[in-house]
């Protein structure tokens, strides 16, 4: 990413889980932020998660930084959360504006403020001679200690406090919304028999691809604001584990390639999802604790990438595939990476020591979760800019149908191009084989060849293999000549008939078929 530089640096502040237990040890902050200043954001933020860096873009110089809501009671204002986010916004040398993205719906900030007028509005009763009635007390007391419960751990940033600070809302649901939606969607993928009509509004009525939408639309602006505007953007919901993971790495993956290969993917969840303190054993429901903290989160994270892949075919390195091995292994607690819900939790259950690690596993089998249609080049520097119109965001089938054996199977596209490229791999391989063998046949005959011509040239011709080898090279000599003449062609030309061991002692005399001749060299 780029940092430590002259504007970030790496803190110690946290080295001993002292500020905050559910950040890393190693957090970037910037230059201008000393350790009092971290100190006093901490205490004004929910579970004392300060404004850190995720993400910094050299070319922009702009940054994604993250924390949590702050704790404003009734006063709703910290001096170091100021200090803080006036020094993320100067650490940004092309833009002194930043953009603060709550990543909470905008009809939570106006109950909130409704809050704050009905606690005055009640502060005011308690002067006045209507509190005198005591039913109008009783009903008003009840009513004071909830809202006073509310205001006194649920705020928001006061834009008359924070100079060059711009507000923005994205309204992404809560956790216990998305785990209603979800609920609703598995029901009605499970119900059989239904019609397209009903299946249809049985999705629509679910909302589950309205809050990916909404996930999506919040990455999306949180990239434009960084490459468009050259704004640093900082990120943050309740407690700033859930919806605000989803949108830093959704927008880190928009904005830089690097994440978009096997192993950048893998360094996104590590530190966006697991080093922040996203709560796996909570939200995936790995113990037995309280069913209201169960949430997919983290799927929805996944299936936003789903739709990216979708989208973006030769952005990505990776595959359908890759994406479902770890949806499934967040599960099944094979494998230390998801377990616990904090650093400093896994460290104390010393999982690194008796637990292996998901990403060796999946690297080993990298060619099965490999995109064919990859193209590394051409993506190096791009910038994804998705279309969310309704019609790009449909159900993930292998998702959510990936055991039901009754549908019919359709084998993908990417499937057919990776079979296709085994088949042409072994094909090629078989060609080289087949080359081989066939240069290695060649240079033998050669190398015969070559023997022969240097046997013939170190090696003169004997007079013995001259003589048997004269009758092909010499040429006939005259009819005149009575020992080269052939005699014999019948029995009363066979004049050497008569006289058989005188012919088999001479070495000059050659038995024929038909006749016997002497031949002289």
């Amino acid at each position: 990413m780029g940092v430590p530089n002259s504007h970030w640096q790496l803190s110690d502040a946290n080295r001993e889980y002292k500020i905050c237990e559910t950040y890393p040890r190693d957090l970037y902050v910037p230059q201008m932020a000393s350790k009092p200043i971290i100190v006093g954001s901490s205490k004004f933020r929910s579970k004392g998660r300060f404004p850190v860096l995720s993400y910094y873009h050299q070319e922009k110089e702009a940054a994604i930084c993250r924390c949590s809501q702050p704790l404003s009671g009734f006063s709703a204002r910290c001096l170091e959360d100021e200090h803080l986010l006036q020094a993320i916004s100067k650490a940004n040398p092309i833009n002194r504006y930043m953009y603060v993205m709550d990543t909470r719906p905008k009809h939570r900030m106006q109950s909130w403020w409704a809050t704050q007028k009905d606690i005055g509005r009640i502060i005011v009763m308690i002067s006045s001679k209507v509190w005198n009635d005591e039913t109008i007390r009783e009903s008003e007391r009840k009513r004071l200690n909830a809202m006073a419960n509310r205001a006194a751990g649920k705020g928001y940033e006061n834009e008359d406090n924070y100079s060059n600070i711009r507000f923005q809302f994205v309204g992404i649901e809560n956790i216990h919304v998305m785990r209603s939606s979800l609920q609703k969607l598995l029901e009605v993928n499970g119900t059989k028999g239904l019609s397209v009509s009903d299946f249809y509004s049985g999705l629509e009525s679910s909302g589950w691809l309205r809050h990916i939408k909404a996930v999506m639309d919040a990455a999306i602006f949180l990239a434009k604001a960084i490459m468009v505007e050259n704004a640093s953007v900082l990120v943050h919901c309740s407690d700033g584990w859930d919806r605000t993971s989803q949108v830093c790495s959704l927008g880190s993956l928009l904005l830089d390639s690097h994440y978009r290969t096997i192993k950048g993917f893998m360094v996104l969840i590590e530190k966006d999802w697991i080093s922040f303190g996203h709560k796996f054993s909570e939200r995936c429901g790995h113990l037995d604790g309280d069913p209201k903290e169960v949430s997919p989160v983290f799927i929805q994270f996944l299936e936003c990438v789903w739709h990216l892949t979708q989208q973006f075919p030769q952005a990505f390195e990776f595959n359908e595939a890759f994406l479902l091995q770890i949806h499934e292994h967040i599960h099944s607690c094979q494998f230390g990476n998801f377990l616990g819900n904090c650093q400093k939790e896994r460290e104390e259950l010393k999982l690194k020591e008796k637990t292996y690690s998901l990403w060796p596993f999946l690297l080993d089998e990298q060619k099965k979760y490999s995109n064919p249609l990859y193209s590394s080049k051409s993506q190096r520097f791009t910038v994804l800019e998705p279309n969310t119109v309704s019609f790009n965001f449909k159900l993930w089938r292998n998702m959510y149908h990936q055991f039901d054996r009754t549908l019919h199977p359709r084998q993908s596209v990417c499937n057919v191009i990776m079979n296709m490229n085994e088949q042409n791999t072994q094909l090629e391989k078989e060609i080289k084989d087949l080359e081989s063998k066939i240069k290695k046949r060649k240079n033998k005959q050669t190398d015969g060849i070559l023997t022969k011509e240097l046997f013939h040239s170190v090696c003169p011709e004997s007079p013995s293999l001259k003589s048997s080898l004269c009758f092909k090279e010499q040429t006939v000599l005259p009819v005149s000549d009575a020992l080269r003449t052939i005699e014999g062609s019948n029995a009363a030309d066979n004049r050497y008939s008569d006289f058989p061991e005188a012919f088999k002692s001479d070495p000059g005399v050659v038995t024929l078929e038909y006749g016997v001749a002497r031949m002289t060299c």
